[in-house]
């Protein structure tokens, strides 16, 4: 018998708050607290017309006294909102593109040595941009912070920490796993069918956390602010060569903006139930394999482990043929399309009707621009979550 496989420290999943990094550093130390002034104070800035002209007065730093994981993140968090902020500044059309080197260079610097992109993803302003107000308090929304802002008000906040609640939430599905696989492997039917029944009560309370978006973010603002600070310069129409680092590469380079298709939540809950985005799906599985490289590695390996090691859940299932193990496989299934029903709403929401409207107000001899019907990925976000979405229904199994 094979050794059992366990979640191990390298892969950086957290009991607590999964994915998300743990107890993240605030404050950049001296020379870097420059940086930190601009991030902290990043609307002012914008709007007063200074934050150009602060970042292109900034010393050139070298990196090399960013010691540890947790500050190396902190920094590449900070550095990202800066360049969000520098591209795309007033969000009036007057876009820059070419990041000065004395950003440009320490970014690309750190980015290497982290193994992430140089533009801010998923990774920085969710999974690392978090504090709690009362360190002794519970991980509510109540009690927590983002460490940095963009303009729009509490929009930021909302729409970060709603994100970040929610990989809390999947913390507890993610622990599951070694139980599920260990079950597989001895083929224990029975042991199996009650964690996957508490996987199901785990995305539920996912989907609870993932519902309250609505409390906290704006329909208006997220769509007419923060979106275009979270738009990368890939499929990008203001950026069609990307972004120029000025001092690190010869010519410009495309980053997809940070989305949701960065987070490991769904990534590894599709490889759990074999819910594969492969066959006649080549185009949203070409993305999601690309959203990879967007992850921290140690996650990129938990997912890559998670392929390569582990028993099949759902092959499993099949060739047992009990009614009620296929009933329960189905529910976990069932509760992952649910997820991305959801998903569809909240975009519907937030992107496709303030799209709409948008659309009916345009004078009609204007050209009609295709970049609102597309994600800060740089995807046409519809096509994509309903393509994902069905493909996780074809995973249904059928009970005779």
């Amino acid at each position: 018998m094979e050794s059992s496989w366990e979640i191990v420290e390298e892969f950086h999943i957290d009991d607590d708050v999964g994915f998300a990094l743990p107890d993240p550093e605030e404050e950049l130390p001296y020379p870097y607290d420059a940086w930190n002034s601009i991030a902290k104070n990043l609307t002012d800035l914008i709007e007063n017309g200074e934050l150009r002209a602060e970042v292109e007065k900034l010393p050139m730093l070298s990196i090399d006294d960013l010691k540890g994981h947790k500050l190396q993140r902190l920094a590449h968090l900070v550095l990202g909102y800066i360049t969000m902020a520098y591209v795309w500044n007033r969000r009036d059309g007057d876009v820059r593109k070419v990041l000065p080197r004395n950003i440009a260079v320490p970014y690309c610097k750190l980015s290497e040595k982290l193994g992430l992109p140089p533009i801010l993803v998923y990774a920085d302003c969710v999974l690392a941009n978090w504090k709690k107000k009362n360190p002794h308090g519970p991980m509510t929304y109540e009690n927590m912070d983002v460490l940095f802002s963009f303009p729009g008000g509490d929009c930021s906040k909302g729409f970060f920490l709603a994100s970040l609640l929610v990989e809390i939430a999947a913390a507890s599905a993610i622990k599951l796993f070694p139980t599920i696989f260990k079950a597989v492997q001895h083929q224990d039917k029975d042991t199996l069918q009650k964690v996957l029944q508490n996987f199901v009560d785990c995305m539920e309370r996912v989907q609870e956390e993932f519902a309250d978006i609505h409390k906290y973010v704006d329909r208006n603002l997220f769509f007419n602010v923060l979106r275009i600070y979270l738009t990368g310069w890939k499929g990008q129409s203001q950026l069609p060569e990307g972004l120029l680092y000025e001092g690190v590469w010869d010519t410009p380079k495309m980053f997809a903006g940070g989305s949701a298709a960065q987070s490991s939540i769904f990534q590894s809950f599709d490889v759990l139930l074999g819910t594969g985005h492969s066959a006649g799906e080549a185009s949203p599985a070409e993305f999601l394999q690309e959203m990879r490289t967007y992850m921290p590695p140690a996650h990129q390996k938990f997912l890559l482990s998670l392929e390569e090691s582990c028993p099949s859940v759902r092959e499993f299932v099949v060739s047992k043929g009990d009614p009620s193990l296929k009933e329960v496989y189905n529910k976990c299934v069932n509760a992952m399309v649910s997820l991305r029903s959801y998903h569809l709403k909240v975009v519907t929401k937030y992107i496709l009707i303030p799209n709409n409207l948008q659309s009916k107000t345009t004078q009609a001899s204007e050209e009609p621009s295709e970049e609102n019907n597309k994600g800060t990925g740089g995807t046409n976000f519809m096509t994509f979550l309903k393509s994902v979405r069905d493909t996780t229904k074809k995973a249904l199994l059928l009970i005779e």
